[in-house]
C-alpha cells in the first residue's frame, strides 16, 4: 500500500490560464490529491506571484494548495527576466523545504524552474522530478527566439533529476538525444478533462455542410493555411477556425488577413469560418458541431485539441508528431497525415466524409479512448509510479505478537 504523500509542484510560469502548461499543473495537482483506492496526498504548487492581487495562498482542491512566492516584481517577466531573479525563488524553495514544509517529492514544471527546484531538492536530499513541457530545440525549429543557454541547462536539469518524466514518445526520444539518461525516462501524457469534454451536451449553431474545426493558438502554425488550402478539395464541407484574438478584433489581426486573403484566392472564404478565440468552456459546443477536427500543424500541435475532440466523440486527423502521434490512432480514433500535403488531406477528408459507418466506429472510439487512456486519474496514477520509483523504501515496523498469540505460537512450535 502506498505511504501518503507530501508532493511539491514547482513552475514559473503563468498558472492561471489556460496554456497547457498550466492546465497540466492544476489538473495535475487536483488529481494528484484526490483520494484514489484510499490513498489521500497533500500537494502544495510553488510559483512566483505575478499579480499585486494574487494572494500568497489558495485553496485549488481538498488537499492541494497553491503558494505564490515573492520573488522579483509582481508581474509577468520574459524568460531572460525570470533568469534575473531565481536566485530568490531558490531562496523561497529552500526556506519552505527547510522547515516543517519539507515535501516527500519534489516534481518540477518548466525548465527555470527546474533550475530552482533541482538546485533546493539536491541540497536538501530530496526525490527530483523535471517535466518540461516543451524544449529548446522544438521551439528553435518552428523560427522562434530561445534563451541562448536553454538547451544546455535543460540537459543538465534532467541529468541532474531522478526521474524525467515525458509527455510524449517524441519528447522521450528527445531527451535520450539530448543526453539524459534513457532509463530515468518515462512517459507521462497530458489528460482530459472528462466531465466538461463529452459526447453529449448543447452544440453552437451550424449550417447544413458537414463542418470541420481546427483549434490553434498560433493561427501561423502552418496547420490552419494547409487546412484552407484543403478544403479547396472538399466542396461540400466548411471549416470553422478557433483561435488569435477575441471575435471583435479579428479584422485587424494581420494573422486573419493573410489567412482570409488566402481563402478568398483559392476560392473558399465563402465556407471559412473564423470564430476568433473561444473560451474553453465553450469549446465543447463547438467541437459537437464537427465531423472532424484537423490538427494539421507540422511541429508541436498543441496536445489538449485532439485530445478534446476525442473526448466529445470526433475523430482527429493529424500530422504524427508530438502528442497527436501517441493519442491519435491512426484508422481507430482518427487518421495520420503527412504535413503540408493539402492535396492529399483534402482527398482523404472527402472520402471520409462519405464514409458515414468508418466515422461513427472512430468518433466511439476516439471518445473511448480519450475517457479512458487520458482521464486525469489515470495520469496522475502514473506520475505516482514515477514517484515510488525514486523515493527510499521505508521499512515497515514489526508487529508485536499479544501474549496470547505468543503462547499459541510456542506451543505449535512444541508439537
Amino acid at each position: 500500500m502506498r505511504r501518503t504523500l507530501s508532493i511539491a509542484l514547482v513552475s514559473l510560469a503563468s498558472l492561471d490560464d489556460d496554456s497547457v502548461h498550466a492546465i497540466h499543473v492544476r489538473e495535475l495537482a487536483r488529481s494528484l490529491a484526490r483520494p484514489a483506492d484510499g490513498e489521500e496526498h497533500t500537494v502544495h504548487v510553488y510559483g512566483r506571484r505575478q499579480n499585486t492581487t494574487a494572494r500568497g495562498r489558495t485553496r485549488i482542491a481538498p488537499g492541494a494548495t497553491l503558494h505564490m512566492l515573492e520573488a522579483g516584481p509582481a508581474d509577468r517577466l520574459r524568460e531572460e527576466d525570470q533568469l534575473a531573479v531565481l536566485g530568490e525563488f531558490t531562496d523561497a524553495l529552500r526556506r519552505r523545504w527547510s522547515g516543517a514544509h519539507r515535501p516527500d517529492v519534489v516534481h518540477a514544471h518548466g525548465w527555470i524552474g527546474g533550475l530552482a527546484a533541482c538546485a533546493v531538492a539536491r541540497e536538501l536530499g530530496i526525490p527530483f522530478v523535471q517535466s518540461y513541457h516543451g524544449l529548446a530545440a522544438g521551439e528553435r525549429r518552428l523560427g522562434r527566439e530561445v534563451h541562448p543557454a536553454r538547451m544546455r541547462l535543460e540537459t543538465a536539469v534532467g541529468r541532474g533529476a531522478d526521474a524525467v518524466i515525458a509527455a510524449h514518445t517524441g519528447e522521450a526520444n528527445a531527451l535520450a538525444r539530448m543526453g539524459v539518461p534513457r532509463n530515468t525516462i518515462a512517459v507521462r501524457p497530458y489528460g482530459v478533462d472528462g466531465e466538461q469534454f463529452t459526447q453529449i451536451g448543447p452544440a453552437m449553431p451550424r449550417s447544413d455542410r458537414p463542418r470541420l474545426v481546427t483549434v490553434a493558438r498560433d493561427l501561423e502554425d502552418g496547420g490552419v493555411a494547409t487546412a484552407i488550402r484543403a478544403l479547396v478539395h472538399v466542396p461540400e464541407a466548411e471549416l470553422a477556425i478557433a483561435g488569435g484574438p477575441a471575435r471583435e478584433e479579428l479584422e485587424n489581426d494581420p494573422a486573419v488577413h493573410r489567412l482570409t486573403l488566402l481563402a478568398k484566392e483559392l476560392h473558399v472564404a465563402d465556407r471559412v469560418i473564423f470564430l476568433g478565440r473561444v473560451q474553453r468552456k465553450a469549446l465543447p459546443k463547438l467541437y459537437r458541431t464537427a465531423r472532424l477536427t484537423l490538427c494539421l500543424a507540422p511541429a508541436q500541435p498543441a496536445p489538449m485539441v485532439a485530445l478534446e475532440s476525442m473526448a466529445c466523440g470526433v475523430p482527429v486527423m493529424s500530422t504524427a508528431v508530438g502528442h497527436n502521434a501517441d493519442s491519435v490512432l491512426d484508422g481507430i480514433t482518427g487518421m495520420h497525415v503527412p504535413a503540408g500535403r493539402p492535396v492529399q488531406i483534402g482527398r482523404a477528408i472527402r472520402r471520409l466524409l462519405a464514409e458515414e459507418t468508418t466515422l461513427s466506429s472512430w468518433a466511439i472510439a476516439a471518445a473511448d479512448r480519450a475517457h479512458s487512456r487520458y482521464s486525469w486519474t489515470r495520469v496522475a496514477n502514473e506520475t505516482l509510479r514515477s514517484y515510488d520509483k525514486i523515493l527510499p523504501v521505508v521499512e515497515e515496523e514489526p508487529v508485536a505478537l499479544s501474549r496470547e498469540d505468543e503462547e499459541e505460537l510456542l506451543e505449535a512450535l512444541a508439537s
